[in-house]
């Protein structure tokens, strides 16, 4: 036992070892010794009675008595904070009640002041929150999708030898087969908008966009994009087709304009009468389209509950009101509290329903037949009613909106048994106190509120529908969507929300920034700028994350051209054809003002280049650019057909902005046959060869050829032939060109064997003097350095396939069963001609490297001997 605790105690003190430090001594006192050593040291520190009392020197020269206030501050009772300063008596019964009031407006301040921040920073959290996952999906966006393992613009950037705007020319990950399913639906409406734009027609692209919503999928998510769209085609008034031009009363100066019909009103000056004009219809668009909405709801309520609802034989649009508020409000045989019943009916909720599905004038009429019952209550209700009614802007004029008023305040504002129908009815046609936007048993719904909303916006008060969109934004995505991924979300109702009051762009905006409602979000935006009712920001506003832009001084704008990009990339190299269609969509902007426009034609350019660089190389591309047949003839390409739509008024200018410039971009992604392609087609011949020279100067090199060289030789080829029939490209680079292709025969017969063949190509080229003149090689070296580029650069290799050949024709020669006169005869001009090389190496030395020319006399010597 006692050996266990020895050891037990050395083991506890060895814990401890590796604390200490030979350099420092060790402390062996108690913890009371310690304390007494620390009080005693405490204890010879000087007072600090003289930092006191310059401190109070100091602060005296400010007027501050600090004496005073410390006295004072020694003195306060925290106990009376918040007691009355003046003693109540506790007879004092209204000095208490306004003790209590103020302590209670004191506590709220202070309650509202602490709500409101703490939601300040959830809202600044949320915000940063989501605006880092939109820049995180962005980037991820523009690198591509995981391919194995491995990032598909990393691999592209690998594969090439020239990287420049990669990141922008990149494509995007494959769409998922659900989304191809979606996109194919809505190509066919874009395409056809285009063909409508060629003709020089209109076309009805919202109603298309709708009946290819209705083609995909029926769940709620798509039902919401549909009365989106149908929301835009009440507030545009585009009608739902038009009749083609091969009928018999059609014309083209008959037919309505629809491309953009209101881009001078929306892009102009918002206090203008046409600015004030659209503003109202789309208020009025936004009104009707709910109404609608909410007459298809009725309709499918009493189908589905007609046992209940009893509407009989009478299909009237009253009766179908009466039902519903049957199956609505009335419940166990009594109707809800606070209907008003007029000669047994609920007249004011029927009234009411009338006017919120649309039916104004159904609802003057139900009020007319029960005209007596209903002055009995509200003498001059009918009179204000008809007014409202038969008003062109759903206005009253000012004698009755002063009754109005006076009733209203009289008996409805403060009676807690007032029929809310009827006061919602008054408000409506008084536009009465629309800081209040909601009514009890009334506005139960979104939609319901924003009828509401809509129906009390007057442009000449309270902003107008501008008002009501900052009031909407100020609720926030949130309070209209739901918490996205939770149970009762609604993705799609903030965008409609956002588009019935005339905030196109953020609309479009709120639909993209969601995964699965980016392609409504494109042809949306597409349907907008069709109509001109989206505004696009200029280059040096356009942001590289989002394409919405929001400034403090400008209207919001949303960037056309980036929004298409990123929706096309994903299918550029499947389908290039089809994603022309789109960037064709990008020229409809052209005629904003302030040089926006031209900037959105060079965007448009920009992304036919990139298309151009990126399409799969084939028959399909030519298709895209054109190309020359067999027998020389050129054939435009899908490009140059619908120039029209890139505002290209000529070959000249689709040349020098979309092929020359496209062929620069290729020749950068080390593309060679298209650029070869591109620049041939825009008969920039000389560049052809030029751009030749260089690939096949870079080919030669190589040490061992590829499927691309070879594809780069038979395109020098064909065209040499060509150029050679049409006496075209004439000057050095062809010639080098020339040369460069014997070479490459001159390698590939002695690769094969055939090195007499391969002496004699080289011969031809007359790259290198071989006749054994110095005065003539000494002169050659010289004019040597005035070849063009891509042959200078091939020095070392012409050299030394040369020597090559003449080393194997000498041996071949040596080994030979020539007669001995022939043999030594044609041993001594390879001897020759080995020599005339190494002179002309010679005389260029320093433009190879030593171990060049020393393998060049190396052979020298042998062919020699």
């Amino acid at each position: 036992m006692a050996a266990d605790l020895a050891s037990l105690l050395n083991a506890s003190k060895a814990l401890t070892s590796h604390l200490a430090r030979p350099d420092l001594p060790s402390v062996n006192l108690s913890l009371d010794q310690i304390e007494a050593q620390s009080r005693r040291l405490v204890s010879r520190q000087p007072g600090t009675s003289a930092d006191s009392g310059r401190a109070n020197y100091l602060l005296a020269q400010a007027h501050v008595d600090a004496p005073a206030l410390a006295n004072s501050i020694a003195h306060l009772n925290t106990q009376t904070t918040f007691s009355p300063l003046q003693a109540l008596q506790d007879t004092d019964v209204a000095g208490y009640l306004r003790h209590a009031h103020e302590q209670n407006l004191i506590s709220t301040i202070e309650e509202g002041r602490r709500e409101t921040q703490e939601e300040f920073y959830r809202v600044l959290e949320d915000r940063s929150k989501r605006d880092w996952e939109a820049r995180k999906k962005r980037v991820f966006e523009q690198l591509g999708a995981r391919v194995g393992g491995e990032n598909r613009a990393v691999a592209e950037l690998k594969k090439s030898t020239h990287g420049k705007n990669l990141l922008s020319a990149s494509v995007g990950p494959a769409p998922t087969l659900q989304m191809q399913s979606r996109m194919m639906a809505y190509d066919r409406v874009v395409s056809e908008l285009n063909a409508s734009r060629l003709r020089g027609t209109s076309y009805p692209i919202v109603h298309a966009l709708v009946q290819a919503s209705l083609s995909t999928n029926s769940d709620s998510r798509s039902l919401q994009i549909t009365q989106t769209f149908h929301i835009l085609s009440k507030i545009t008034g585009e009608p739902p087709a038009l009749p083609p031009l091969s009928h018999a009363g059609a014309h083209i100066l008959n037919a309505p304009l629809i491309e953009r019909k209101f881009a001078r009103a929306y892009l102009g000056d918002p206090e203008s009468r046409e600015a004030i004009e659209l503003r109202r219809q789309v208020a009025k668009g936004a009104r009707e389209a709910l109404e609608e909405q909410y007459w298809d709801v009725i309709e499918r309520t009493i189908q589905a509950r007609s046992t209940e609802a009893r509407l009989g034989g009478d299909p009237s649009v009253a009766n179908k009101i009466r039902a519903y508020i049957f199956l609505r409000h009335y419940r166990n045989g009594e109707w809800e509290d606070r209907i008003e019943l007029v000669v047994g009916q609920p007249i004011w909720a029927k009234l009411f329903y009338l006017v919120r599905t649309g039916h104004a004038q159904e609802a003057l009429d139900e009020a007319t037949r029960l005209q007596q019952a209903i002055e009995h209550r509200e003498s001059s209700f009918l009179s204000h009613l008809r007014a409202w009614v038969e008003s062109a802007d759903r206005r009253l004029p000012k004698p009755h909106r002063d009754q109005l008023h006076a009733a209203y305040n009289a008996h409805m504002l403060h009676s807690a048994t007032a029929d809310p129908f009827k006061l919602a009815l008054y408000k409506l046609m008084g536009k009465i106190d629309p800081a209040r936007r909601s009514v009890a048993q009334v506005t139960v719904t979104t939609e319901d509120w924003l009828w509401f909303q809509l129906s009390l916006v007057d442009e000449e008060e309270f902003g107008g529908l501008r008002g009501l969109a900052e009031v909407l934004l100020s609720y926030g995505e949130r309070h209209f969507d739901g918490i996205p991924g939770q149970k009762g979300a609604k993705p799609g109702v903030w965008a409609g929300v956002l588009l019935m009051c005339g905030q196109f762009e953020r609309s479009v905006a709120a639909l993209w920034d969601h995964h699965e409602t980016e392609v409504e979000a494109v042809h949306l935006a597409i349907s907008l700028a069709y109509h001109g009712l989206l505004r696009v920001p200029s280059r040096a506003e356009t942001s590289d994350v989002t394409p919405l832009t929001l400034s403090a001084v400008s209207p919001p704008a949303l960037s056309l051209s980036t929004l298409i990009w990123r929706y096309i990339r994903q299918f550029v190299k499947m389908d290039a054809r089809e994603a022309l269609q789109y960037v064709y969509c990008v020229g409809l902007t052209s005629d904003q003002p302030g040089g926006v426009g031209k900037e959105q034609i060079e965007n448009a350019w920009e992304l036919v280049r990139r298309i151009i660089v990126l399409a799969n190389t084939g028959a399909a591309w030519e298709e895209l650019v054109g190309g020359f047949r067999p027998d020389g003839t050129r054939f435009s390409g899908a490009i140059e057909q619908n120039a029209a739509l890139l505002k290209l008024d000529d070959m000249r200018e689709y040349n020098e902005h979309i092929l020359i410039r496209a062929a620069k971009s290729s020749e950068e992604a080390d593309r060679i046959p298209e650029a070869i392609k591109l620049y041939n087609l825009a008969g920039d011949y000389t560049t052809v060869i030029a751009v030749l020279a260089q690939a096949l100067g870079n080919t030669i090199a190589q040490p061992s050829v590829d499927e691309k060289a070879r594809g780069i030789e038979r395109t020098a080829a064909d065209v040499l032939r060509h150029y050679e029939r049409t006496n075209r490209g004439v000057g050095k680079e062809r010639d080098a060109v020339i040369r460069m292709l014997r070479v490459r025969e001159a390698m590939d017969a002695k690769d094969v064997g055939r090195v007499e063949s391969a002496l004699e190509l080289m011969e031809s080229t007359d790259l290198i003097p071989m006749d054994g003149d110095v005065a003539k090689i000494t002169k050659r070296a010289e004019e040597f350095r005035e070849l063009p580029d891509a042959l200078q650069r091939n020095l070392q290799t012409f050299l030394t396939l040369t020597m090559d050949i003449l080393s194997a024709v000498h041996q071949k020669v040596k080994v030979s069963s020539l007669p001995d006169v022939t043999r030594q005869s044609t041993l001594a001009a390879l001897r020759k001609k080995s020599r005339s090389l190494i002179l002309f190496a010679g005389n260029l030395k320093y433009r190879m490297s030593p171990d060049v020319y020393s393998y060049l006399a190396r052979l020298d010597v042998e062919i020699a001997l």
